[in-house]
């Protein structure tokens, strides 16, 4: 059996022919994408319609645990697409997993509010979002194959970067047109109903993505496999059967998939929520801003990916990773600074620090049970940083002040954070929304540009490397598999986790340490595990 990555009897495809796939299968990756990010390019409007609670902390929470649903059933997909990529084609299958998309997206647009239909809103959202994971699953696989068996082997990093890149082009496009719509509409509008243009807007896309990808022949790889007969009988199974296959999964696991993931929801969706959230900035300008880098930034994508083809897949991701420990925080300090001065100022000029007994705040509760837990979820609702110990008695400074909390109205939310507010004013603190000067901007996107390079760095050449660490026969289930679940689980959850420890802790830069400490265990088993020198395929020699 040839367990090489071109097969030996593949046909050669044209130069047109590889001009089509990376565009079809890139185009469709974008649509695909798109449909999965605007989820979370609108988390804050879901989570007022879907799942209302008066408290917005707990609101944006949700959201995050809907959209980390998506990501948590990603696996399952992986498994069920990736068998019958395995099986029946890689072509066929990414047709299936983008229309289930498509689909999937478009019904978010036609769900009536939980104000109208109660708790079946949220039901419905989750389901929705469990299809989106289950497609998800399997498309990135099918792209990223298909493109890599129809690739040259001094070239396959630089063909399959642009799938890298289309990932991030999802996003960009998610932001564009939620921007246009946004720019289109009165705000009335817009909050009223004009936010589910963006998902109805999928069927459009779905349509083109389909039309694209219904032009394309199976991959010349697969076509010579079921040719001669040497299809996997069960390629799940197989995948863990196979062997060195284990190892080489739990490589691309912790090694790639969960290192890489982690940094680009950080440098994109951490950015843009802590822009808009801690950072107060206006909504739409933290879009902009956001979307202009992630744009400029798919650049970096294709040239790692290239880069790859010359020194190897091994040392762009473990330079990535080593300037992602070494470089996060400060990017972030400085993002922070240059995101709103006046902030960051009245936090150095008049601190707040809070102590008292029973100082347990819990995101997820609707009503702290403590008045300590009450004062903390104002001030993380007021997007405050603060210092907490514990003491005897409830006591709230804010600069060399002691505020009066005898008279603090308790049982009365409202009152609770007209009171606080009154208070970090009379200190120095601008609660309102800030647009940064054009300076600062400028600042802020180069910081963000850097992030995207270590994204770059790490993402761009993982779509060859995957397809050379696995046998032909079964690669769609082997790459896809650990794939999705490092993405699905490491990347997926991390909004969530990261904003709970933001909120537990009071400090907006908490949750970088998840991503870091992900990051660092990735750079352990890359250095371990990956192999070194120029790209090789699969059976070249041991993996």
């Amino acid at each position: 059996m040839a367990d090489v990555q071109q097969h030996p009897h593949a046909p050669e495809p044209s130069a047109s022919d590889i001009k089509l796939v990376i565009a079809a299968s890139s185009m469709g990756t974008v649509f695909e994408w798109y449909d999965f990010f605007i989820y979370g390019t609108l988390a804050g409007i879901i989570g007022k319609t879907f799942f209302p609670s008066g408290n917005a902390t707990l609101e944006t929470l949700l959201v995050w645990a809907g959209f980390a649903v998506g990501f948590g059933f990603r696996p399952l997909g992986a498994v069920l697409f990736g068998f019958l990529g395995d099986r029946l084609g890689r072509k066929y299958t990414f047709l299936v997993t983008v229309t289930l998309m498509g689909i999937a997206t478009a019904g978010v647009g036609f769900i009536p509010s939980a104000e109208t239909i109660g708790l079946a809103a949220p039901a419905i959202i989750l389901l929705l979002r469990v299809l989106q994971g289950l497609a998800l699953g399997g498309e990135y696989g099918g792209a990223a194959i298909y493109v890599s068996e129809h690739s040259p082997p001094n070239r396959r990093g630089f063909f399959t970067g642009f799938i890298q890149a289309s990932v991030v082009g999802g996003f960009v496009l998610s932001l564009i047109v939620v921007l246009t719509c946004k720019g289109l509409m009165s705000d009335e509008l817009w909050n009223a109903w004009g936010w589910r243009v963006p998902f109805l807007l999928s069927m459009i896309l779905l349509a083109v993505s389909l039309w694209m990808r219904l032009k394309l022949s199976e991959s010349p790889v697969f076509k010579a496999m079921r040719e001669e007969g040497e299809i996997a009988g069960n390629p799940f199974i197989e995948s863990f059967t196979y062997p060195g296959n284990k190892k080489r999964i739990f490589i691309a696991l912790f090694g790639l998939a969960a290192g890489l993931t982690v940094i680009w929801y950080t440098a994109m969706f951490s950015a843009l929520s802590f822009l808009k959230g801690a950072m107060r900035m206006d909504a739409t300008t933290a879009e902009i801003i956001i979307g202009i880098s992630a744009g400029l930034g798919m650049v970096f994508f294709v040239l790692f990916g290239a880069l790859s083809d010359k020194v190897g897949r091994k040392k762009p991701i473990v330079w990535g990773y080593v300037a992602t420990l070494a470089l996060m925080f400060p990017l972030f300090w400085t993002i922070g600074a240059h995101a709103n001065p006046g902030l960051a100022k009245a936090s150095a000029d008049s601190p707040v620090a809070v102590s008292g007994p029973d100082c347990n705040y819990n995101p997820f509760a609707s009503v702290q049970e403590s008045d300590c837990g009450k004062l903390l979820e104002d001030l993380t609702a007021a997007g405050i940083t603060y210092d907490l110990t514990s003491s005897s008695d409830l006591e709230l400074r804010i600069g060399g002040d002691t505020l009066p909390l005898a008279a603090y109205p308790w049982d009365d939310k409202e009152a609770r954070n007209a009171e606080l507010k009154g208070w970090l004013s009379d200190a120095g603190y601008d609660l309102g929304v800030v647009k940064p000067t054009v300076m600062d901007a400028l600042v802020i996107s180069v910081m963000l540009l850097v992030f995207m390079a270590l994204s770059g760095a790490t993402y761009g050449p993982v779509a060859a490397l995957l397809s050379e660490m696995f046998p032909p026969r079964i690669r769609y289930s082997s790459m896809s598999i650990p794939y999705h679940i490092g993405t699905g689980y490491f990347g997926g959850f991390l909004p969530l986790i990261s904003s709970y420890m933001v909120a537990t802790s009071g400090n907006p830069y908490q949750g970088l340490w998840y991503t870091w400490g992900i990051v660092a265990i990735a750079l352990v088993v890359a250095i371990w595990g990956l192999r070194g020198g120029p790209p090789r395929d699969y059976g070249d020699d041991a993996a």
